[in-house]
């Protein structure tokens, strides 16, 4: 089976990825590529597809991952009815009952009550 997904290239804290076909089992750094079909540079967001191979390869079978799929949609290519959208992914707090927000709320006022109550108790007993 064929997949479409990214091959990052460009230097270190500055990546350029190749929208490449390979075989899904390789590596995407294996060196085997069946073929290159794009270039995406996340930083100035440039996208360059070569839509006639894409959609040879996409009626072929290959599957693409999950951000080729979103840059595929960005540029409005169609994709097969059988390509699924990535899901999307909700980040969860470990131990949400610990987080300050989820935490009761304390009194402010309690503290000037306070004293106040034993002065009058005070009173009273004498």
């Amino acid at each position: 089976m064929l997949a479409i997904r990214l091959q990052r290239n460009g230097r270190a804290h500055y990546p350029v990825y190749r929208i490449i076909v390979q075989e899904a089992q390789r590596h995407p750094l294996s060196g085997r590529v069946v073929a290159e079909v794009g270039y995406y540079n996340p930083e100035t967001k440039a996208i360059t597809l070569d839509k006639e191979k894409i959609k040879f390869y996409l009626d072929n079978g290959a599957q693409p991952s999950g951000r080729v799929i979103r840059i595929l949609k960005a540029e409005k290519i169609a994709l097969p009815k059988w390509v699924k959208d990535p899901l999307e992914k909700h980040a969860k707090a470990k131990h949400a009952d610990k987080l300050r927000k989820n935490q009761p709320k304390e009194e402010a006022a309690p503290s000037a009550e306070a004293t106040a109550e034993p002065a009058e108790e005070a009173k009273t007993e004498a």
